[in-house]
């Protein structure tokens, strides 16, 4: 006797229970929707969505990291939602902080405190936590810039925006960065040694890069905005943002109180599908960076697709998954899966030594899913374009193209093109994170594209083409993963 298959809805919500008996209850509104990322960083509220990351950092064993949430539908406010972990994979959810604002540092003071600055009001300002947990914050102070005889801040934003910190011996060093109704605006560079006084010390850098447009027209313009600054290798990293173009860094050396960038590079290719007053676009937005105590440099970026279609009613935008940067001796900047990703991992399925003909699709027997890690190799052939198709359907159509052009050196996933230029015979391994409608792609730990992806729900087959010559394939390695695991913090009064 035949028996009747499990409805998707009926098996989601299973596994859901089971979750919650492990101590991973999601909320209520999310228990049937197939569609929400299961290991990406999602809002447990309904009403919030991710906005930009903000405040991550390490302290007292546990990774923090707070986003923009929606603005409070009783109390208006727009706070930080605030989460924190101990592997930066599964998150307990913590009260929303008692102040608000936009994009913001969280670094370790000269004596030792762990220290807000971000913009909770008209001026820049700086908070301290009233308890290790980071969860209660007081107001230490605003930052009120101060100009020394024969300087000149006329050059500066005329709205204070974005700041960052860091700390050498007993200085602390502020950027206060550009508003991209500002175009004309440069990033100051302030210090202090007391919390108090906040010296100007010169504007930051000379804007002058090739690939950088400042002009007056706000959908043009690269504006400075969303600043992480850390030293890696033995360079130096501006991670931020192009309001009308996402993600982007410069590498440079930071000597006698100046950045001077080498390289400008970018981490995001495409523009949103929907136009908006300030220009915003982009499918990777507004980074965030934390230093991991093991020397890791680890960042997260707002996927914010902008698509005119949303996906739910139940979610919205999403986080990136944490990806590790590093950079070798050979100067080009690495991009990783964060390493701790992998616990996640179960039910490895492996396909070797694979032909596709060129024009004819070849079908996985063994791996299908849209909730996987998927790792493959290809070798460079005489094909001229050649990859993956995801989340296909049952006659191989449909689906989510991961494509190599060799010659053109490019990246595709979906529309995205990205750079991608490969040596000679070098061989091309790129690791594909399906959570459900949200994709992310690393391909030889040079490049990652992130990418959400409307599909229908039994459309997970994976297939393999090529164009313009055979590709050879050694070795297909696929994961099932598992949902990452969510708490939410006591928060009773006086927790």
């Amino acid at each position: 006797m035949k028996t009747k298959p499990i409805p998707i809805l009926v098996f989601i919500s299973l596994i859901c229970a089971l979750a919650g008996f492990l101590g991973a209850q999601p909320p209520a509104h999310t228990l049937n929707d197939p569609t929400r990322p299961i290991y990406h960083l999602v809002s447990q509220d309904k009403r919030s969505h991710i906005a930009d990351p903000n405040f991550a950092f390490y302290w007292k064993g546990r990774y923090h990291l707070y986003f923009i949430a929606a603005r409070n539908p009783v109390t208006k406010e727009r706070n930080f939602t605030h989460v924190s972990s101990t592997d930066m994979v599964n998150w307990k959810y913590h009260r929303e902080t008692n102040f608000g604002g936009l994009s913001g540092t969280l670094f370790l003071s000269p004596d030792g405190v762990p220290t807000i600055i971000g913009k909770a009001s008209k001026q820049i300002t700086l908070h301290r936590p009233l308890d290790d947990q980071l969860e209660h914050w007081e107001l230490l102070t605003e930052v009120v810039p101060t100009f020394g005889p024969g300087q000149d801040g006329k050059r500066m934003s005329e709205k204070h925006w974005d700041p960052d910190a860091w700390v050498e011996g007993n200085t602390t060093y502020i950027l206060i960065t550009a508003h991209p109704l500002s175009p004309k605006g440069q990033p100051a560079l302030f210090k202090t040694t007391d919390m108090k006084t906040f010296h100007f010390v010169d504007y930051f850098l000379d804007v002058d890069v090739p690939g950088v447009a400042r002009t007056s027209d706000i959908k043009t313009n690269d504006d400075l905005s969303c600043p992480s600054f850390f030293p890696i290798g033995n360079k130096w990293m501006m991670l931020w943002i192009s309001h009308n173009k996402g993600c982007r860094y410069y590498l440079g050396d930071w000597r006698d109180e100046k950045f001077i960038p080498d390289y400008h590079g970018w981490m995001n290719w495409r523009k949103g599908d929907v136009d908006s007053k300030y220009g915003h676009g982009g499918d990777v937005f507004a980074p965030e960076s934390l230093l991991a105590p093991d020397g890791r440099r680890v960042m997260w970026a707002w996927l914010f697709a902008q698509s005119k279609v949303r996906v739910s009613p139940n979610w919205q935008e999403v986080l990136s998954l944490p990806r590790e940067l590093s950079l070798p001796e050979d100067g080009v900047l690495r991009i990783q899966p964060l390493h701790e990703l992998e616990q996640l991992r179960y039910n490895l399925k492996t396909e070797r030594n694979i032909r596709v003909q060129a024009g004819t699709p070849y079908r996985l027997k063994k791996i299908s899913g849209d909730a996987m890690e998927l790792m493959l190799t290809i070798r460079q052939g005489e094909a001229k374009r050649y990859g993956v198709k995801i989340l296909s359907d049952s006659t191989n159509g449909k689906g989510l193209d991961v494509v190599v052009h060799p010659k053109a050196k490019i990246l595709q996933v979906g529309v995205t093109r990205a750079p991608l230029e490969l040596k000679e015979k070098e061989e091309i391994q790129l690791r594909i994170f399906i959570d459900r409608s949200v994709v992310e792609v690393f391909a030889n730990d040079r490049q990652a594209v992130a990418w959400q992806h409307v599909y229908e729900l039994g459309d997970a087959g994976i297939c393999l083409f090529s164009e313009g010559g055979a590709m050879e394939v050694p070795e297909v390695k696929a994961w099932d993963m598992k949902a990452a695991l969510s708490e939410v913090a006591d928060l009773s009064p006086g927790k």
